[in-house]
């Protein structure tokens, strides 16, 4: 029944280790069936080296399993919340990539300072606060799904437009319009951590990209009248 979702999470998953985003287990990521109102996503602690189709579990709005023998990941709880709060979401990746977490630990928006990072987005990548104690200790993986609604409304973000977000201390988490998509933004926010990691090396007082080029690039790839690539 569920067959061709899972084979879509676990190519998904598959492809970070690839990308060079996670080492060991670290990571996951999740496809959802809107239609029957259920996700596929990684099990718990599994290798990526083992991993099979099979092992993906299945799991409804509410993070409780609906078929699979082994239990899914610890992110499940946070997961389940984006899909049942942000309809428009197909996939999500969690990664624990250097340069995002280096980001994430230091508790810092990514700040735009180039075309590369306006073609994706044309704002800052936001930093979501660390939990409170009161959040960590009670239905941790659940209240990160808060804090991520908490930070996208304190800074007036939209999600269809904003698809990646890090968690302070902690690392990044990205959606898209299906699993392959949210794996993307998962490897273009880890380029963009780096580049803007370099840039401040380079020159700690680096402004913001102009706000002409910042939506020009923008608009150009996502706006009414966008021309990039081939389209339809």
């Amino acid at each position: 029944m569920y067959t061709s979702l899972k084979e879509e999470c676990y190519e998904a998953n598959m492809q970070l280790p690839k990308l060079g985003l996670v080492l060991f287990t670290f990571g996951n990521v999740s496809a959802v069936d809107r239609e029957r109102g259920v996700f596929a996503i990684k099990p718990s602690g599994v290798p990526y080296e083992k991993l099979q189709p099979s092992d993906i579990v299945i799991c409804d709005y509410d993070a409780k399993v609906v078929e699979g023998t082994m239990r899914p990941s610890s992110d499940t709880k946070t997961h389940a919340l984006l899909y049942k709060t942000w309809d428009k979401i197909g996939g999500i990746s969690h990664t624990h990539s250097t340069y995002a977490v280096a980001w994430s630990q230091a508790g810092m928006d990514i700040p735009i300072f180039g075309t590369t990072h306006a073609d994706h987005t044309h704002q800052d990548i936001p930093c979501a606060p660390a939990l409170t104690d009161e959040m960590i200790q009670g239905d941790y993986e659940h209240e990160t799904g808060h804090q991520i609604f908490n930070c996208f409304a304190d800074k007036g973000l939209i999600y269809s437009e904003m698809e990646m977000v890090m968690l302070q201390n902690h690392g990044p988490f990205t959606w898209g319009e299906n699993a392959e998509k949210a794996v993307y933004n998962s490897a273009v926010l880890e380029e963009l951590a780096k580049m803007a990691y370099l840039t401040l090396q380079i020159n700690p007082n680096t402004p913001r990209i102009k706000d002409t080029l910042r939506l020009k690039h923008y608009e150009r790839k996502h706006g009414t009248n966008a021309y990039y690539g081939q389209g339809c």
